[in-house]
């Protein structure tokens, strides 16, 4: 026999309805990123360099072929590239990969030489009465630079068989000279500057008015 259901006590009495807010499901919140120390370092580097080159996030994508929303997660440290990839960002900025991993933080690279406080150096095959002083030094990077202040003194004389590795730059700050590069020969006077490869024979070939002096800075590549 089938048992009859009990009626409720309270027939007017209308179900309970809750809120939808109580009755939605609420999504979950994601979980946090854990971005790897290594990945935000090189994140960093990357957009440092991107923006010392002043090229846009766009145009190094394009150059190094990967997507744009990559390079934004790389930048950011949400992701850690391949080798592949960062040889890629390397080509496209045009710095060699190894910088990536430098810690800028960590890096010696600034120098600030007062007036008059360079230090005066004896360099390897400098010529008579030649006065080199130098003006700063770096610590660190590929890029080996070395600033000198050259004066002649009285007794100097002119000397055209300079030659070693690297660019040199020269900017006179006073005297007036011909200046010997290779097979060319040029009037230089006070004001007047010369970028060249140093890797060809240069030097000064005639002191026309004294006193000489000049800013020389050599770029070279560390070993």
């Amino acid at each position: 026999m089938t048992r009859k259901q009990a009626a409720s006590p309270l027939p007017t009495a209308r179900p309970l309805r809750l809120p939808i807010s109580v009755t939605r499901s609420r999504p979950r919140k994601p979980a946090p990123v854990v971005r790897s120390l290594s990945a935000a370092r090189i994140g960093v580097q990357v957009r440092a360099l991107r923006m010392a080159a002043d090229v846009s996030a766009g145009q190094l994508a394009k150059v190094s072929g990967i997507s744009p929303s990559l390079l934004s997660r790389i930048e950011r440290g949400l992701v850690s590239p391949s080798v592949e990839t960062l040889e890629r960002l390397a080509q496209g900025l045009h710095v060699p990969t190894s910088r990536f991993f430098s810690d800028q933080a960590r890096r010696a690279d600034f120098c600030h030489v007062r007036a008059g406080r360079g230090a005066v150096v004896d360099r390897i095959g400098a010529v008579a009465d030649y006065r080199y002083e130098l003006l700063g030094h770096l610590l660190s990077g590929n890029l080996f630079v070395e600033p000198y202040m050259v004066t002649l003194l009285p007794g100097a004389d002119p000397y055209v068989t300079f030659q070693h590795p690297g660019l040199k730059f020269l900017y006179f700050l006073s005297g007036e000279v011909t200046y010997r590069y290779g097979a060319k020969t040029v009037a230089v006077a006070a004001g007047d500057s010369l970028l060249f490869d140093a890797t060809a024979l240069h030097g000064i070939e005639t002191i026309r008015v004294r006193p000489v002096s000049y800013l020389s800075v050599v770029f070279t590549l560390r070993e």
